[in-house]
Order: structure tokens, then sequence, then C-alpha cells
């Protein structure tokens, strides 16, 4: 800041500058902890693996194009389609919305850091090195190639030979570790880390949708894991888990994989569906209508998606009496779904519409969300499920949802909160190019794909013959794969414009409603010259709390004495105590590698190493939790 903010003098700030400020430096990238540098980490680098699994896309698609295609070996293709999914599915989507979670949550509550930031760099160093160690696989033919569900017994050690399952078993038993630890830190950092007078009905609905994905991922995450680490003992030691002969049980996998993965498709979306609650207060001029109705479906979502796992599976054979439970559980998550799409629209409606390119991506967001969910509704009945079970269809329905309901949120996120992160405006007409070109390019590709679902083109294939009405279709979408490739090309070229020529940004360029507009672009080390004092659901629009960061200011809301920022109580926001944050640290650096260390032995057999890792890991984990000095007793 060039000039002292009201409510902290020059010397304020200095101090608040050398408390907080992160020197650039190899030492500073390897060691920082601020949650703003660790959120742009997660969104780039989820970036770059959504890059290699739009790039596998294309290949499948191009072998696709026409009937025996012969581009890819039917061992590659099974690669690339597998590493697509899973890429897509746990390296990309949950890690970019956790990335704007990052970001924004502490600078949405008036925090100056996540609640544990030590746990927050690790846990991004985590991922990065979870994501390297499998893409690593491909280059080598050793890419999983099961599918991203990985059904047994098709991936067990006698069907599926070699390290190809064993990478995707380890791989995803690694990135659980970065899953969690974010998800805790996220939950206390909403729970304790608010400024003071942020009551829970005053909390941001994108900070409800991060905390009910948190506790999601926290109740959903152990089935994976659990499910992972019996594939992995059945394959390198014969356990049996899910081997009939040997007392298991083949559809274990799928019940405990599912218990997971229903629930997981909302830990996707529901953050998306935060993005669109935040981005449409600054483009109607309103807030969404509804609050407390939308939090409710938010929670009533996070509920209800863990009593849905069987409709993956009404084609295996379950008892009859099951089917009308999951069949009615998953027509019932519609409704707090369509209680969000309601209150949206009722916003626009009643706001002032500025259509800039966030809100044309919340517009085609709704659109293709919708659709989706009504193919979604008809898989809830189970007659028409197993018909088309299996089938295209299918994968043009996860695409409307997921595309529909993640990444058309997630581009709306980047053009909105790109000011905030590099204090760089973008060019609107670059923005609204790439809009229409995802738009147009998503449906030519995936709406083709209900048609030939429903002529019988299954699931999974790397070719198929001529002469099954099939062709025509696959080509459309073929061309709008490459259309849609085209259209996120020019998204990486506006951002990179923008960073590089964009003019700079103010605090607020949106009339945003939400406290992060409330400070710099990009905000300094400290978020926050003086921790806010909220009195409304809106604060950047509220007087009062405007007032509360002028020059009445009190001490014990500047400060700047150390790297302290308020601790608040968990229901009302009421001002408990300012609590001391860590420093930068290499510790969490050194724990990621020495899990690094610890998989790749694991899948390598090096058992000798693994041993040693896993001493290294306990010592690392002494060293950062052996108490410190007290801060008044340092010098």
């Amino acid at each position: 800041m060039d000039t002292p903010a009201p409510g902290a003098d020059r010397a304020d700030l200095d101090r608040l500058d050398a408390n907080w400020a992160e020197r650039p430096s190899l030492r500073s990238f390897l060691t920082t902890v601020d949650h703003k540098r660790i959120g742009r980490r997660y969104l780039v680098t989820a970036a770059v693996f959504f890059a290699l699994a739009g790039i596998s896309a294309l290949l499948m698609r191009t072998q696709l194009a026409n009937p025996g295609g012969d581009l890819l070996s039917p061992e590659q293709y099974n690669q690339l389609f597998t590493m697509h999914g899973t890429a897509m599915i746990f390296l990309f989507a949950t890690p970019m919305l956790f990335g704007f979670g990052n970001f924004l949550v502490p600078l949405m509550i008036g925090s100056r850091d996540m609640a544990f930031p030590r746990l927050n760099a690790f846990g991004y160093w985590v991922f990065l090195f979870a994501g390297i160690f499998m893409w690593a696989s491909l280059p080598f033919g050793a890419a999983p190639n099961g599918g991203w569900f990985a059904y047994v017994p098709l991936t067990g050690g006698q069907a599926t030979p070699g390290l190809h399952l064993d990478v995707y078993a380890l791989g995803l038993l690694f990135l659980g570790v970065s899953t969690t630890a974010g998800a805790i830190n996220f939950i206390v950092t909403a729970l304790k880390m608010r400024a003071p007078g942020m009551s829970l009905n005053r909390l941001p609905l994108f900070v409800w949708a991060i905390v009910a994905t948190a506790f999601m991922v926290i109740f959903a995450l152990p089935a994976l894991n659990l499910d992972n680490a019996m594939l992995f003992l059945d394959r390198r030691f014969g356990a049996g888990f899910f081997d009939p002969a040997a007392g298991g049980n083949v559809l274990l996998w799928q019940h405990l994989f599912w218990i997971f993965g229903h629930p997981d498709v909302y830990i996707i979306v529901m953050p998306g569906l935060g993005i669109v609650s935040a981005v449409l207060p600054a483009f109607t001029r309103r807030g969404v209508v509804g609050y407390p109705l939308v939090v409710l479906a938010i929670v009533a979502i996070a509920i209800i998606s863990f009593g849905v796992w069987a409709h993956h599976m009404f084609a295996v054979g379950l008892p009859q009496v099951s089917y009308g439970f999951f069949s009615a559980a998953s027509s019932i998550i519609t409704i707090p779904s369509g209680i969000q799409i309601f209150a949206w629209l009722a916003t626009m409606l009643l706001g002032r519409l500025v259509l800039r390119t966030p809100l044309l991506f919340v517009i085609g967001f709704i659109i293709t969300f919708v659709l989706g969910g009504v193919t979604g509704a008809m898989f809830a009945l189970t007659a028409f499920d197993q018909q088309v079970t299996d089938s295209y269809f299918v994968v043009a329905h996860f695409h409307y949802v997921l595309v529909g309901g993640a990444v058309f949120p997630i581009l709306a996120g980047i053009y909105h909160w790109l000011p905030k992160i590099t204090g760089r405006m973008y060019a609107e007409r670059l923005g609204r190019w790439a809009f229409w070109l995802v738009f147009a390019g998503m449906h030519i590709t995936f709406f083709p794909m209900h048609l030939y679902g429903l002529f019988g083109m299954p699931r999974r294939v790397y070719t198929y013959p001529a002469g099954l009405d099939w062709d025509g279709w696959n080509l459309v979408s073929t061309v709008g794969a490459y259309l849609l490739a085209v259209g996120f090309l020019v998204v990486v070229v506006g951002v990179v414009h923008a960073i590089r020529r964009g003019r700079p940004a103010p605090p607020d360029p949106w009339g945003g409603d939400t406290l992060e507009w409330s400070t710099d672009s990009p905000p300094p080390a400290y978020n926050f010259p003086v921790v806010p004092r909220v009195h409304s659901l809106h604060p950047t629009w509220d007087a009062r709390t405007a007032e509360s960061t002028g020059p009445g200011a009190t001490a014990d809301r500047v400060l700047s004495e150390g790297r302290r920022t308020p601790l608040t109580s968990e229901l009302d926001g009421r001002y408990e105590r300012p609590v001391e944050m860590p420093e930068a640290s290499v510790k969490p650096l050194v724990l990621a590698l020495a899990l690094l260390a610890l998989f790749v032995s694991l899948l390598f057999a090096w058992y000798p190493v693994a041993a040693a890792a896993v001493a290294v890991v306990a010592g690392t984990v002494a060293a950062w939790l052996w108490p410190g000095r007290r801060p008044e007793a340092r010098t």
C-alpha cells in the first residue's frame, strides 16, 4: 500500500509488512505458508493437469472420429482413458476449486491466513507430488488402465498384471492425504478465524459451500482410501478382499467406491455452486435471493448425497427392495439443487444485470447444469438406468453435470477474481470469445453422445465398425472437442494477456459484496491492515463495516505486533483473542518428499527404503509438532 489505510498508521503498516511479507527467493518459494501463494499454486498446477487430461481426451476423440481408427492401440487407449478420468476427477476439479478456497476463504472471512498455514503448504506439496507420481507412469506405458473407477476383478493382479493399478491405488492414497488435510483446514478456518461480527448467518455462500464440501470429504474419502488399500494388498500380497474364492466379495469394491463416488460428484460441484452464488451479486447489484434457503440447500445436498450411491449399481443385481430406496433418494436430491437454481434465477430477475464475462459463464453454467440434471433425474428411474447403463448416454450425462457444474463456474471464478489475484484487468472481448467457443464446443461435443448412446454405442471402446449409425455423430463430437480446446486456449491467452498487459485493477472493479473486495488488488501479505468488524451479510456494501476499519479502529484489530490474526467464536463470531500464526518452514516440503519416497518405494517393492521413509516421516512429524518457544519468550 502506498498510503496508510484508515485506522492504521505508517508504523503499523511497516510492522505488518516486516512480519508477514515473504521476500522473493528460492527459499521463500520452497517454504512459503502464505495462503494466497499456495492458492495460486493450486490453480496453476490443477490447470496443468487439466491440460494433460484434455490432450488425452483429444487423442481419444481423434481415435473415435471415424470407424476403425488406428491412432491408438487398445492398451494406449485404456491408459489415456483412465488417466483422463482420474486426472479430471482427482487432480483437476477438486484441487482447482480448493485453490479458489485457499486464496479466497481467509479474505472473505476477514482473516490473515488459514488456521493451519503449514498444513496448507504440506497439502499443496502432496497434491503436486501425487499428480507427478501418477502422470509420470504414462510415458513408461505403466499408467493406470482399468478406468477411473477401477472395477474388480478386472483390476486384480491376475487380470491386469504390471504396475498399472498399483500406480492408481497408491497414487490416490497419496493424494488423499492432501485432500483430507485441506478439508480439516477449511473447517477450522471457517469456524474459528472469522472477523469479529461475522456470525454464521453472515457467512458468504461460497464459504458455506467450501465448508460443506470439506465435511463431505472427511466422511466420504475414508471409503475410497480403504478400497484402494485393499486393492493394493490384494494385488501385491494376495489378501483376497475382492476374491470370492478366498471369502471376499467382488461387489465390495463397487459399494465402497460409490459410497465415496457419488458424494464426490457433489464434492466437485458444490464449490462451483458457491462460486455462482459469489459472482451473481456483483453482476446483478443485489444479494442472492433466499440466503437461508440456499444455505439449507447446501447442507441438504451434503447429507442426502451419501444416500444415493447404489444408483450407480442398478444393473449389478442388487435386492429389488433396495432399488426403491435409492431411486427415491436420487430423486429427492434434485430438490435442494432446484432451490439454488430458482434462487439464482430470481436474483437475476430482480437485479440489474451487468453482462460481463463472469456472468456469461454463470448463465452458461445454469443452462448446462440444468440439462445435466434432467438426464440425472432420468437415471433415478431404475428401468431407464438399466437400459442405458454403460452406454455413451451416461458419458454425456456426467460431462454435462461436471463440465456444467464445475468447469463453467471455475471459468466464471477465473474471470471474476483474476483482478484480485493478479492485480490486472482482463480484456473483455477475449473473455467473450472464450465463453462462446467453450459454450458451443461443450454442447457440440457432448450433446450428440446422448444420441449415439441411445443408438447403442457402449462406453470404453477404443474403436467401432462402420454401418451402426454412430459414424457421423462421433465425427461431430470430435469437431466439438477441438472447438472446446480452442476455447480453453483463448482462456489461457486472456489470462496471460491480463498478467502481462492488463491495466491495473482497483480494489473492487465489480462492486462486489464480500470482504475480499475491501482490500488491495492483489492483497498485501497480511490481507487487511485493520481486521474489519462485520455488521452485515454484504459487508462491502455496508457503511458500518467500512467505518470499522476507519480512524477509530482499536489496536486489537490492527494487530501489527507479530504474525497475529483474531480468533472468534464458532456461532456468533465474537472476538476472543489474537493467535500467533506460524512462519515459513521447510518442514511441509520435507514431509511431502518423505511421503513421496514412501509411495515410490512401495510401488517398486523396495521395502527397506519404505521403512526408512517411514522413519523420516515420523521424525519430521515429531519436529513439526515439537513445542517451540512461547511468543513472549522470543528475543
